[in-house]
């Protein structure tokens, strides 16, 4: 029915060099291959996908727990800014009754004094009414801790008819020597 052409000149040699039938088998393998190798790909691309959006995940976390972080380092210091401003430390050191204090003397490198020292100013207690510091109760003094150790008791010591010719050492008294008026 169907017949392959004749082929004439530089076709017929190019077709002689060529196997015939092998166009099936070879194809295979090589399909094979492509396919293998298109499904790694993708396979590849999903775990990357995967771990991208892991990652994403965990950096969303992160920032959001850098900026509560921050926030809370900024309520911090803003707490510690209102302390240390000067109006909110007179107002503590006045409450601690503590007064301005007066003019100040120096010392120089070679013992010297420098300046006339002042008194505190009075009348700056004065005008604020202060309340007065609070005073602590002395502690009770720490009660003596007593330990008790058990006695053991006595030893028996042997009579000298038990062990005729044998030397008998020294037997410690088990009980503390007492002392009169004690």
């Amino acid at each position: 029915m169907s017949r392959k052409p004749e082929l004439r000149g530089r076709a017929a040699r190019l077709a002689r060099l060529l196997p015939a039938g092998a166009g099936t088998a070879a194809r295979t393998p090589f399909v094979l291959l492509v396919v293998l190798l298109l499904g790694g790909g993708l396979i590849g691309l999903l775990v990357l996908n995967s771990a991208l959006s892991a990652g994403s995940f965990q950096l969303d976390d992160l920032q959001k727990d850098t900026k509560s972080l921050t926030d809370e380092e900024q309520a911090l210091q803003r707490d510690v800014d209102a302390y240390a401003a000067p109006d909110a430390l007179q107002l503590r050191a006045r409450e601690l009754g503590m007064v301005p204090g007066g003019d100040p003397a120096f010392l120089g490198p070679d013992g010297s004094v420098k300046g006339v020292p002042g008194a505190a100013a009075q009348q700056s207690a004065a005008r604020t009414p202060v309340r007065p510091p609070e005073v602590l109760a002395p502690a009770p003094p720490p009660t003596p801790v007593v330990t008790v150790t058990p006695t053991p008791p006595p030893t028996p010591v042997p009579t000298p008819s038990a062990a005729v010719g044998t030397a008998q050492p020294a037997i410690p008294s088990a009980q503390p020597p007492t002392t009169p008026g004690r």
